[in-house]
């Protein structure tokens, strides 16, 4: 068992998180099993936290930081653990995901990450590699929080219509992803657009990619490879991804569209089954 006075809280954003409940259960007067019976959890878990072996909760922190009194501290500190366990060259992604003021998105296969159910992303992250797949969805569940904040980036993204078709998960799992691309119709920082089957050659034949657009600072623009993805901020090749967008947002169905085609493959593709497939009606 890790000796939790052995932990050095430099070495990572979780174990310095795991140092700091340890503090502020301390300055508290409460021993592990103490303030689990506080937050209706185990002393075991809060003890796993403490020494780095579990990765928290945004809830945890929460209940926590309520409990303690500590004005959001743990709270605050969440996001930079959760990030930490993005993959190293992902990790500044997400710091350009989280600055940025828009977000122009073009997929060829998947759902964004900044869109995706937490049952989507669960199975697309499971795919090959399976160990942390909690840390791993939660993190991703994380980069979504961008999304409510009072000044959240405006995120436009066009989907190639194959990533409506392509069956993540299963049925269930695809009906509710398609469900809550649906439900941010009337969400005016979300925009989404689908690129039909029907327009054969387009723009981003290349594959998938990112514009980011800063208040303060250069655009630079992201692509997705298998190990690592490429982010320059070249103005050469800024101009050509903005110029492939524009021709991709140009070609694509509009909005109101779109939806009304998400809305159609969700009925035609993943429909809930009928109490009566199967079966023949007397």
């Amino acid at each position: 068992m890790t000796n939790i006075r052995d932990l050095d809280p430099s070495a990572s954003p979780l174990a310095y998180y795991g140092a700091e409940l340890r503090r502020l259960r301390e300055a508290a007067n409460l021993n592990q099993k103490q303030l689990g019976a506080i937050l209706y959890c185990t002393g075991s878990l809060i003890g796993q936290i403490e020494t780095a072996r579990k990765l928290p909760t945004r809830e945890f922190s929460e209940r926590v930081d309520a409990a303690l009194g500590t004005e959001g501290s743990l709270s605050r500190l969440l996001p930079l653990v959760l990030r930490s366990q993005l993959p190293p060259w992902f990790q500044q992604y997400a710091e350009m995901e989280a600055r940025a003021s828009y977000i122009n998105m073009f997929q060829t296969q998947l759902v964004l990450g900044l869109l995706q159910t937490e049952e989507y992303a669960r199975a697309v992250l499971s795919a090959l590699v399976k160990d942390r797949l909690d840390e791993r969805v939660a993190a991703r569940m994380e980069r979504q929080r961008i999304l409510k904040r009072e000044n959240p980036p405006l995120v436009w993204v066009v989907l190639c219509e194959a990533v409506l078709h392509q069956g993540i998960g299963g049925r269930r799992v695809m009906r509710n992803q398609l469900a809550h691309l649906l439900s941010y119709q009337d969400a005016e920082w979300v925009q989404i657009q689908v690129l039909p089957f029907s327009m054969g050659v387009h723009a981003g034949l290349m594959g998938s990619f990112t514009v980011f657009r800063f208040d303060d600072d250069p655009d630079i623009t992201y692509t997705e490879g298998y190990e690592a993805g490429y982010f320059t901020a070249d103005p050469k090749a800024v101009k050509d991804r903005a110029l492939r967008y524009d021709h991709l947002q140009a070609a694509a169905l509009s909005v109101e569209k779109s939806a009304e085609l998400i809305a159609r493959v969700m009925e035609e593709l993943y429909a809930e089954p009928s109490a009566t497939d199967g079966h023949t009606m007397a």
